[in-house]
């Protein structure tokens, strides 16, 4: 049922954008399209990048936005884990494998298309080119798709600018080193693609298809302005994107696991800069809009940073706690099944005391985090608690400074330079005992619960 929604509202769009272009095509064309490009975004690992996602990231007023957004999201390899069968039609002539790397071929060895090195030329990109999953394989991919699967309905200038969108949603990307803008750089490389393919686009126009792919780029980063429950469940549902055991394997994932997820989300936030999230490019967008939605997406990743190192902290505890037992101890094991799944069974969060705050939260962030620790976030997740018990404990009991003044000997700890053991004696005694109580508590329920199966 969530296909059929999903790939009726894409074949709508395409309708849509097609008719606004004035170009004629059957409408079984269309619906073959429209599930070329639903199939891949409903796979089982798209949490994120859905076809809602490309629905929104569209908007509704530009048929190259829109038709380009369509596209935008449709080869995600670190997601997928390989590239679905439908599209590699499209891909197999130009990009081959070698050494678990995907590189387009050898010039001798690509068939003579035109389309095809255009949209290279628009990338930057020349045969035998490797290609970085993180700097612009999946949208290259995708853009190929798109300009293979459109080409026999629009025109080589549409496909143009649908490229150049696509290619603009290659994110988190700063200036070069003459202080080129990403902007800068995509209409230099338009300029050179429309003189080598004669395409004779005015010089007006090329500045109008980079507005038009800076709106499609800002919208598809547009959930760091989102309110903070909405924008860390946005931040939430990237995890299992790319940490596939904590959806495999549901509560059962292991403690590591968990962690790793949340240090590499940590990690990721830590690095970003609001300006290389959004960007500017000949008034698009204005000043004022720009400068607001900088300042949201600011507020977001201070929130974000302080409340994923104090999710890390805390499980970083469990982790040290649980190699005295094994190195592979399922995070349900210490802290009991999520609710969802079992609603009769104990968790962790039963044995602890509710405590007042020893160390209230002290700015307008902490008081935030401190909310979105206790109530939780947005969204129910069906791999993990919206709220975050354990983390809300230690922030009442030891205050924010605290456990940022321990986060760098969690991640010795994660990096093999510092001993679980010696991890564990560097925390605070009264929280460590609240914690390893609970465990405790909770591994003697179950006892007695089988106990009394036994008896009865």
């Amino acid at each position: 049922m969530k296909f059929e929604r999903e790939y009726k509202e894409c074949l709508d769009k395409l309708v849509w954008a097609t008719q606004q272009l004035q170009v004629e095509v059957e409408t079984t064309r269309l619906d073959e399209v429209a599930k070329l490009i639903v199939q891949p975004m409903t796979g089982p690992w798209r949490y994120f990048h859905t076809p809602q996602h490309i629905f929104e990231v569209g908007g509704s007023q530009d048929a190259i936005e829109v038709l380009a957004s369509l596209f935008h999201d449709l080869v995600y390899v670190q997601v997928d884990w390989s590239i679905n069968f439908g599209i590699s039609y499209y891909i197999a002539p130009y990009i081959k494998e070698e050494n678990n790397r995907l590189q387009i071929r050898a010039a001798e060895d690509l068939p003579f298309d035109i389309l095809f090195d255009m949209t290279a030329s628009i990338f930057g990109f020349a045969p035998e080119t490797i290609l970085n999953p993180f700097a612009g394989q999946n949208e290259f991919l995708s853009a190929l798709v798109a300009v293979k699967a459109l080409e026999t309905i629009l025109t080589p200038e549409h496909l143009f600018k649908i490229t150049a969108c696509i290619e603009a949603t290659i994110p988190f990307r700063g200036p070069t080193e003459e202080g080129k803008s990403v902007s800068d750089c995509l209409y230099e490389r338009l300029e050179q693609t429309n003189r080598r393919f004669q395409l004779q686009i005015p010089a007006s126009e090329l500045e109008e298809t980079v507005k038009r792919a800076v709106r499609v780029a800002n919208r598809d980063t547009i959930s760091f302005t989102y309110p903070t429950p909405d924008f860390l469940s946005n931040t939430w549902n990237l995890l299992p994107e790319t940490n596939h055991n904590l959806v495999d394997s549901s509560s059962s994932y292991r403690v590591r696991e968990y962690r790793l997820a949340v240090q590499k989300m940590e990690g990721f936030m830590r690095s970003l800069k609001p300006e290389l999230i959004f960007r500017q490019y000949k008034g698009e967008p204005e000043e004022e809009i720009y400068q607001i939605t900088i300042e949201k997406a600011s507020r977001n990743l201070e929130i974000a940073k302080l409340y994923l190192g104090t999710k890390l902290f805390a499980i970083a505890v469990i982790e040290a706690l649980s190699l005295r037992i094994g190195i592979d101890i399922p995070l349900s094991t210490l802290m009991g099944e999520l609710p969802y799944q079992n609603s009769l069974a104990s968790h962790w969060e039963n044995f602890i005391p509710d405590i007042p705050y020893a160390f209230p939260p002290q700015t307008e962030i902490e008081e935030e985090v401190m909310k979105l620790l206790e109530v939780g976030r947005t969204e129910d997740l069906s791999y993990d608690l919206k709220n975050s018990p354990l983390a809300t404990f230690m922030v009442k009991a030891m205050g924010f400074d605290r456990i940022l003044h321990q986060l760098p000997l969690a991640k010795d700890f994660f990096a093999g330079q510092l001993d679980s053991e010696a991890f564990i004696k560097a925390c605070d005694p009264t929280v460590l005992e609240v914690v390893v109580n609970g465990i405790v508590k909770l591994l003697e329920s179950r006892k007695q619960a089988i106990c009394s199966s036994v008896e009865s």
